[in-house]
């Protein structure tokens, strides 16, 4: 059981957050704030994992605002040494590390109703909405893009082509020759996610009668 619950009122972070739904989505892309993210974990199960760390950066008018990035470190009570090499984040490593719950603060007031981007999604709001859940707070609300599927959509098809079921941060970042200096920290991952998202969203321009809307 979380720290709220039913018989419990949400607390005034998460009210702020639900407020700022008021407001719709803008139509026209160059209005809409996009958040991209990413979050490193230390495993794939959302009920025995946990996240490590969450990165993110904001898209505003078309251009990644590096001025505005979100970088938190979690509190570990659980410890995956397999996962370690991956994502470099050591247990009681030399990090200022926050509370679940104090990061999921963070995080809403970071994001507030902005479009979220992530590649593979599914997973990072999986983890997300569950460690929501984990302390007794509701799923976000936020709509959500997938650059992995976003992709495919610039694909031509034709007999002789047919697009992969699935395409990894790493073939995109070498699709668009995006530097994968960073690869593997959330932050890094996150800026990667964002340039590519960006570049997609330029092809995806191309094609007739675009509009943002219909892949929201």
């Amino acid at each position: 059981m979380g720290l709220f619950s039913k018989s419990k009122p949400l607390p005034p972070f998460w009210t702020n957050y639900v407020k700022r739904f008021k407001e719709k989505v803008p139509s026209n892309l160059t209005e809409i704030t996009f958040v991209v993210l990413d979050t490193e974990t230390t495993g794939f199960s959302f009920d025995e994992d946990r996240i490590l760390s969450i990165g993110a950066v904001k898209i505003k008018q078309e251009t990644i605002a590096v001025q505005e990035v979100l970088d938190i470190y979690l509190e570990q009570e659980k410890f995956n040494k397999e996962s370690v090499p991956v994502h470099g984040l050591l247990k009681n490593g030399q990090r200022n590390c926050i509370t679940e719950l104090k990061a999921l603060e963070l995080f809403l007031d970071y994001i507030g109703n902005a479009v979220i981007v992530a590649h593979h999604a599914g997973f990072d709001m999986g983890m997300l909405n569950t460690a929501l859940n984990r302390n007794g707070l509701p799923d976000l609300k936020n709509k959500v893009l997938d650059t992995g599927v976003l992709y495919k959509k610039t694909l031509i098809k034709s007999y002789l082509i047919q697009p992969k079921s699935n395409y990894t941060l790493d073939e995109l970042a070498e699709k668009f020759s995006i530097s994968k200096k960073d690869r593997h920290t959330a932050l890094g991952d996150a800026y990667i996610t964002a340039v590519a998202f960006l570049k997609i969203i330029s092809r995806l321009k191309e094609k007739k009668n675009f509009s943002i809307k219909k892949y929201l």
